[in-house]
């Protein structure tokens, strides 16, 4: 053979080769997980993003996004092997931890929580709060979590003072106090904006009254064992997600707005003005200004005093994104 007809035979095997594994990539199945969405609020726009834009879907992932109702219901879900991950809250890992599970958290989306606590006019301090019916998402929630914590801050006891409502999604909340049928609720955003403009006020705002890291990617330490591969592509779409959402603004509305069923310009702009800021950009898993958590897990596990924050989280996911430049690279030219 000639050394022209080699070079080209040659080449043509090269081309087949690449060609055909590109192909084979691009049919190899996407691998279907499921991821809970613990509740219908802007605190949830980066699945959601992630699932329009297709980002799952370009790190091999079929993600189906199932509403449950709040950290609880969705931790039992994921032990149970239904749900592959989840923004639960990190009082509820620690608490099912703490008794044996195996929940570990590998990433934040948000270093405080967007949400209020809404009253009727005529409540101005906490004290009127005294034996007024109070609606949270469900016992156990991020928002129960909080709004106790914030309560026994200001001397009141939310157990013996306050009468608890477990009423599902922010609008059916809304709904409620509207309807006179509790006096306050917890309004995520932009639910706390449409109830003030119907009167009511805000109480208390957890992001200036409790350090909270919130939002974040909880799966069970067996998944990281067993198949790390899908957990890093999971963080990798997540982290992808944030910076599609930063450098995106009329896509992040479009999205917040279908999943919402708002249409209100001002409303939309506000919530992504807002999360905006908050999101971040490199979401290490927050281990520091804890004291609220810890306090709130001591009340039943006290225990927990002597477990380190560290010991619930895996870094490792975003570090190896950030060392790799990925993340830079998400940001460049913004």
């Amino acid at each position: 053979m000639q050394p022209s007809a080699r070079r080209l035979l040659i080449a043509s095997l090269v081309f087949l080769g690449v060609f055909s594994s590109k192909v084979f990539s691009q049919d190899k199945p996407l691998k279907k997980i499921n991821w809970g969405v613990t509740a219908l609020s802007g605190g949830n726009w980066i699945p959601w993003i992630a699932k329009e834009a297709k980002i799952y879907e370009k790190n091999g992932l079929d993600v189906e996004l199932i509403l449950l109702r709040g950290s609880g219901q969705t931790s039992a879900a994921m032990l149970g092997g239904s749900i592959f991950a989840s923004p639960v809250a990190l009082p509820t890992v620690m608490l099912a931890d703490l008794s044996g599970a195996d929940l570990i958290n590998v990433a934040h989306t948000v270093p405080g929580v967007q949400t209020k606590m809404l009253v009727r006019p005529e409540i101005k301090k906490a004290e009127d709060l005294r034996g007024k019916r109070i609606a949270t998402s469900s016992l156990g929630s991020l928002g129960d979590f909080l709004f106790k914590h914030i309560l026994r801050k200001h001397g009141i006891d939310p157990n013996r003072d306050i009468v608890w409502l477990s009423i599902g999604t922010p609008p059916e909340r809304l709904q409620a106090l509207v309807s006179g049928a509790v006096d306050a609720t917890e309004a995520s955003y932009p639910f706390d904006l449409q109830g003030e403009r119907k009167g009511f006020r805000v109480l208390f705002d957890a992001r200036k009254e409790v350090i909270y890291p919130s939002m974040s990617v909880v799966t069970r330490r067996k998944n990281i064992v067993e198949d790390r591969d899908t957990v890093m592509r999971l963080v990798r779409a997540h982290v992808e997600g944030i910076a599609y959402f930063k450098n995106n603004k009329e896509f992040a509305i479009k999205v917040l707005s279908k999943q919402l069923k708002i249409t209100d310009r001002e409303t939309l702009e506000n919530s992504y003005d807002t999360y905006k800021q908050d999101f971040i950009s490199v979401p290490y898993p927050i281990t520091k200004g804890l004291e609220a958590t810890y306090d709130y897990v001591a009340q039943t596990r006290p225990e927990i005093r002597g477990r380190k924050p560290e010991e619930f989280v895996d870094s490792s996911f975003v570090a190896e994104l950030e060392k790799s430049g990925f993340i830079k690279k998400l940001y460049e030219g913004k």
